[in-house]
């Protein structure tokens, strides 16, 4: 505690020179009265040797000088005497060793008849001090170093506690809860500490409580309260985030499957028995469904449910129906005997610019086409669609990415994220890859691909040194941020986090303009790997964006946990919000979540003023989408 330290030498410095002022003046008071005491006594015997000379001048019957006087002088330790009548000498004295200096008195006594010099030695004489005295000053010296070093350590622990008050105030007020509760201290005066102590555990109390409530409002608004897993509403709300005004922003399948008579069976079992029979379902689904990114479970109907797999080509999809229904089957039996004709699935498969409400009636037409076929089957409706590009195999996906990073055919686009003034908040950027013919790859297409060849945190190395060393020099606006999106793999790679932190130190006049982004859902289900990368970006000067956030349903205690700048609204929840009121509520319990926090929120997939108009009221800082501008490329 560097503050405490130097208050504490001062402190002490100044109670030490005023302890040395006051014993100096003691010191010199008590010197002085000693020379004028001695001053005084030695005049006294002058002045007793004066009136014994008076005495015996004045009798008839004198006694002879030379009798009495020079064992008085003797004791006297005079250096020379002298006694005149007149012009005679009466009486001389002189001691057997010759002393030179002292004190000369000379006096006439008897009316003036008698004159008398006398030569006294020094009231005091500066002597050798002897070991008795050496060690009382030692003693004194040594009992003035241990009430100083008693002194300075006292004023020590007042003052570090008082520190400790200060460092907890300071993390109070730089918003950092958590370290200012870990660190309790020993703060002084302790009443105080134990109050801030108190308050925190009711600050934090208040955070989770409100957390709590948060998820509450989200689960009862987006979850379907039997099974746990996204209702109606949460699958219209992906698959709207999946679309646009022009259809599907990206290809994949939508699966409805449907437990056939499933009341009937409800009615044979016991109620934990069919309980039982939902969630088994429901982890078999999740657990095939664990490595498929951005895919949606949810439940449509009392006995039909609807699973949504993004980035997927229609052989993988036409496999992934097969072993959904098969081992959903396989475990669904083992609990309970089944009828042959129990569930069946029937998927859509869609490419980009399909139109959301024709796929969902496809998906119906094929569950009724599986339902035909009678027994347990899935029926796959078919209209030509395949992907041609994600029909590549990974071979070829990896070889085509790989030659791309080579041959630096990495191309950004920039969109940019728009403030309640109309001016430019920050630009999110996002690449493109361009192929041997010249077409650009867009990201929904080659990131999948790129992450089951694990070459993500290539292409993000890539996209920040594009940022760093092109876009941000050539932009005459200083204050511009950039927001680059991080992914799991890239977070959790040593060699990626010490190439980014050596960069970011060499170029750290430039952090302060970046601001990484991270999924909500990566944050939240890897809390600990996470957080010693995020902390390095904060210490650097960069910011941190969470985005996708209402994606899913979480807890949204983990914002205040991490040193989080900024957090970008799902497009699922800002699709239409001027219509929906639901999620409207989970804005407005979002935002006074964050309230007395510098947590911006942002909201991205804005495409009308309606939407926008509705977000500013809510309390939404900026927004991004169409609605302000499409991406453009960064030349």
């Amino acid at each position: 505690m560097k503050l405490t330290r130097m208050l504490t030498k001062k402190l002490t410095s100044f109670w030490l020179m005023s302890l040395v002022g006051v014993a100096f003046i003691c010191f010199l008071t008590a010197m002085v009265s000693f020379v004028q005491l001695t001053y005084t006594f030695q005049q006294q015997k002058v002045t007793e040797l004066e009136s014994l000379i008076e005495q015996q001048s004045s009798r008839p019957e004198r006694w002879g000088y030379q009798e009495w006087l020079p064992p008085l002088l003797n004791s006297y330790r005079a250096h020379a005497f002298t006694l005149f009548k007149g012009e005679q000498l009466i009486f001389e004295y002189q001691p057997t060793q010759h002393q030179t200096g002292g004190v000369n008195y000379k006096s006439e006594l008897a009316d003036g008849q008698l004159v008398m010099k006398l030569t006294l030695p020094q009231p005091f004489n500066k002597s050798d001090i002897g070991w008795y005295g050496i060690l009382i000053i030692f003693i004194g010296c040594l009992a003035v170093c241990l009430f100083v070093r008693f002194g300075f350590r006292w004023f020590s622990a007042e003052l570090n506690g008082i520190e400790h008050l200060a460092q907890r105030s300071s993390l109070i007020l730089s918003g950092q809860h958590d370290k200012a509760l870990a660190e309790k201290g020993q703060g002084k005066p302790r009443l105080i500490n134990r109050a801030l102590t108190h308050l925190l555990l009711e600050l934090d109390d208040a955070h989770k409580e409100r957390a709590r409530f948060d998820q509450y409002i989200r689960s009862n608004t987006f979850l379907d309260a039997e099974t746990g897993i996204g209702n109606s509403l949460f699958l219209k709300n992906r698959l709207d985030a999946l679309s646009s005004t022009s259809g599907m922003m990206t290809p994949g399948v939508l699966y409805l499957f449907e437990m056939e008579d499933f009341d009937l069976l409800a009615k044979d079992l016991a109620e934990h028995e069919v309980d039982e029979l939902l969630l088994q379902l429901i982890g078999v689904v999740n657990q095939i469904l664990a490595d498929k990114a951005n895919s949606i479970f949810s439940r449509r109907s009392y006995n039909q449910f609807a699973v949504v797999v993004p980035q997927i080509s229609q052989v993988e999809a036409d496999q992934l129906a097969a072993k959904l229904l098969r081992l959903s089957l396989n475990q669904l039996n083992a609990l309970v005997p089944l009828p042959e004709d129990f569930l069946h699935l029937g998927g859509a498969y869609f490419k980009v610019g399909d139109d959301k409400d024709a796929l969902v009636e496809e998906a119906e037409l094929a569950l009724r086409s599986a339902q035909f076929q009678g027994e347990s089957s899935w029926f796959m409706y078919d209209k030509g669609s395949v992907d041609g590009d994600l029909s590549k195999g990974s071979v070829r996906w990896r070889s085509f990415i790989e030659n791309v990073l080579v041959s630096k055919r990495v191309f950004l686009f920039s969109q940019p994220v728009v403030d309640s003034d109309s001016l430019a908040h920050h630009q999110e950027v996002t690449c493109r890859l361009r192929d041997t013919q010249g077409n650009l790859v867009r990201a929904t297409l080659f990131l999948p691909m790129a992450i089951k060849c694990g070459l993500v945190p290539q292409i993000e190395r890539q996209v920040i040194e594009m940022v760093l060393f092109d876009v941000l020099p050539k932009h005459k606006d200083n204050t511009l941020k950039f927001s680059i999106n991080l992914s799991f793999d890239t977070l959790t790679s040593r060699a990626f986090i010490r190439w980014l932190k050596t960069t970011l130190l060499e170029y750290r006049h430039l952090a302060p303009r970046l601001i990484f982004e991270v999924n909500e859902d990566i944050l939240v289900n890897h809390l600990q790997e996470l957080k010693e990368p995020l902390d390095m970006l904060t210490k650097m000067g960069a910011k941190i964006c969470i985005d996708r956030v209402g994606l899913q349903v979480v807890s949204t205690e983990y914002m205040h946990h991490y040193p989080i700048s900024l957090i970008k609204l799902h497009r699922s929840i800002v699709n239409q919000i001027h219509l929906r009121t639901e999620n409207q509520l989970f804005v407005r319990s979002l935002i006074a979540g964050l309230f007395r926090t510098d947590v911006q929120v942002c909201a991205e997939g804005v495409e009308v003023l309606q939407e926008w108009q509705t977000l500013q009221i809510l309390g939404v800082s900026a927004g991004q989408g169409s609605f302000f501008s499409e991406p453009i490329e960064e030349v």
